[in-house]
């Protein structure tokens, strides 16, 4: 059973910094993509940032500049640094990763967790 955690989210003033990571467990055989989705207040789930192994990251253009995805194969860990924090990146961070496992693939899902951006 493969399962993705992330953890870091929490309260901070705008122009703060936070790292989110995601940790991965179970019978991985191979990580085909790695993913930073949010889903802000009342609006849809957004795409943040990307990682593909052996190719360079691909971001969201309100986060260019601020947000960096970055990965630990070693540990199964993805990274999201976020930098100059604003209020309208309140949301609630998911972790993705498309994966091939013993027997099967396909993508799986972090719980979430929250981010809030004061002013």
């Amino acid at each position: 059973q493969i399962q993705l955690v992330e953890s870091g989210g929490g309260l901070v003033q705008a122009g703060g910094s936070l790292r989110l990571s995601c940790v991965a467990s179970g019978n991985i055989v191979a990580i085909n993509a790695m993913h930073w989705y949010r889903q802000p207040p009342g609006q849809q789930r957004e795409l943040v940032a990307t990682i593909i192994p052996g190719n360079s990251p691909n971001y969201l253009d309100s986060v260019k500049g601020r947000f960096t995805i970055s990965t630990d194969y070693a540990k199964k860990t993805m990274y999201l640094q976020m930098n100059s924090l604003k209020p309208e990146d309140t949301a609630v961070y998911y972790c993705n990763e498309v994966v091939t496992s013993w027997g099967s693939s396909g993508a799986y899902w972090g719980k979430g967790t929250l981010v809030t951006v004061s002013s």
